[in-house]
């Protein structure tokens, strides 16, 4: 059962000492209750309270890694049901699924497809997390050679599907070594699969039709020996796996009950209709999945997802930054314009696309906003000709140019005059609102 702040805070050293980033020992105990903070934040608990907190202290659904060759996926050790209560940790990953009844090269071929997928989101690379090999034909032979055809063309992680342990072994043997996500284990074939998870340090998916036979396999595997377990509901629909995503969770994170902690897969390209994979796989990285498996892969399904599960992931308060700085785009000359914005990344890559699309050369002056946009910034107090004229001084911009001109975003037009007190040495331009509109802007009016 979980313990109260009160009951943990009378086992920590009660020092005050603030080297876990808190004032008083009590406010690190009611974090410590809330899930919010680890254990290991206190340099000074005693080992007997360790042993009397770990169950407390531990995180509310457990953190399972999948690795292979220097790459790992992670799921789980989340603490709150909604990001803007905190923030959510750890991604799904994104998984192609093949078969090992298909041609092994059409295997190779669309996993070297998915594997060299990578695009740049917000300064952000996105690609596929890993791949799924489902035992389609229950020959062990046949499962052995697709899981090596896709080693073959990938290093990513690998979830191994099959509802035979034999089978499985098979597949465990191609890649000894490495520490995969097993998946197929249910009420008649747990056991099996649970001394196979152990052997191979690998983590195990398990499977049942309700949350009460999810439970008590859970325990028992739990009880043999095996801690990383994954848990599939087994529902296939947007409402059902809705509900059950949510009960699961929250029996997990306001329950406290531990059987249930576990992070969940979901199987989108299941659904009776294949146009539906899209919606489902959207709805799992939404509302709760730790790992996504997909069918279909192309650039049009996965783009979509990854930016949607960035911005999901993206923790509220703390907005996606890039590095102050002067950065050049197209090859700027010492006699070419100075545009200012702000670090937030949105901003950044929207100002940065525009000009470098139109081919004109420019400096891009980048404040630090503390990740703010531009009317954000401004109306904080965070984008102002102080700032912006400490930017140029700090960032040499006066040595790079001849001809010392600087455009200013159209929204804070207001700032024009005072940023002329701080530069007086500068021409001080006021630009368009909407970065769309800089590369007619620059064209017409420099």
């Amino acid at each position: 059962m979980a313990l109260s702040g009160i009951q943990i805070y009378k086992m920590l050293p009660q020092t005050n000492c603030k080297e876990c980033s808190f004032p008083t020992c009590l406010a690190f105990a009611m974090k410590l209750a809330a899930k919010q903070v680890e254990l290991s934040a206190c340099p000074y608990v005693t080992e007997e309270s360790k042993a009397a907190l770990a169950e407390s202290a531990a995180p509310p659904i457990r953190l399972v890694t999948l690795k292979a060759n220097g790459n790992e996926v992670k799921a789980g050790n989340e603490v709150v049901l909604f990001r803007h209560e905190k923030t959510f940790y750890h991604k799904p990953g994104l998984f192609i699924r093949v078969r090992d009844d298909q041609n092994e090269d059409a295997i190779k071929q669309k996993v070297a497809a998915a594997d060299g997928y990578q695009v740049e989101y917000v300064g952000i690379d996105l690609f596929v997390d890993g791949f799924a090999v489902e035992a389609a034909s229950g020959d062990p032979g046949a499962f052995s050679a697709a899981v090596s055809a896709v080693r073959e063309a990938t290093h990513r992680p690998l979830i191994l599907i099959a509802q035979d342990a034999g089978v499985m072994e098979a597949g465990l043997r191609a890649i000894d070594g490495e520490h995969p996500l097993i998946y197929g284990a249910n009420s008649d074939t747990w056991q099996a699969f649970a001394e196979l998870a152990k052997q191979h340090e690998a983590a195990l998916g398990v499977a049942a039709p309700s949350l009460e036979e999810i439970a008590d396999l859970t325990e028992k595997i739990k009880e043999a020996g095996v801690e990383d377990i994954v848990i599939d509901p087994m529902v296939r629909d947007l409402n059902t796996s809705l509900i059950l995503s949510t009960q699961i969770r929250r029996l997990a994170l306001k329950s406290n009950f531990r059987a249930l902690g576990y992070p969940m897969i979901a199987f989108p390209g299941d659904a009776d209709d294949p146009s539906r994979e899209s919606s489902l796989a959207a709805q799992a990285i939404a509302k709760y999945a730790g790992f996504v498996v997909l069918d279909t892969f192309s650039p049009e399904l996965v783009y979509p997802l990854m930016v949607m599960r960035e911005n999901i992931y993206t923790d509220p308060q703390k907005p996606i930054q890039v590095t102050p700085g002067l950065y050049p785009i197209n090859d700027p000359k010492p006699t070419d314009p100075v545009l200012a914005t702000t670090n937030f990344s949105i901003t950044y890559f929207s100002v940065a696309n525009e000009v470098e699309g139109s081919g004109l050369p420019a400096w891009l002056l980048v404040t630090d906003a503390e990740g703010m946009s531009v009317l954000t910034a401004w109306a904080a107090g965070k984008f102002d000709a102080e700032r912006i004229a400490k930017a140029v001084k700090e960032f040499g911009v006066a040595e790079k140019v001849s001809q010392k001109r600087i455009i200013l975003p159209g929204h804070v037009a207001v700032l024009s005059g005072e940023l002329e007190e701080e530069l007086p040495d500068w021409e001080v331009r006021v630009g368009p609102r909407e970065a769309v509109d800089l590369p007619s802007f620059m064209k017409q009016a420099l």
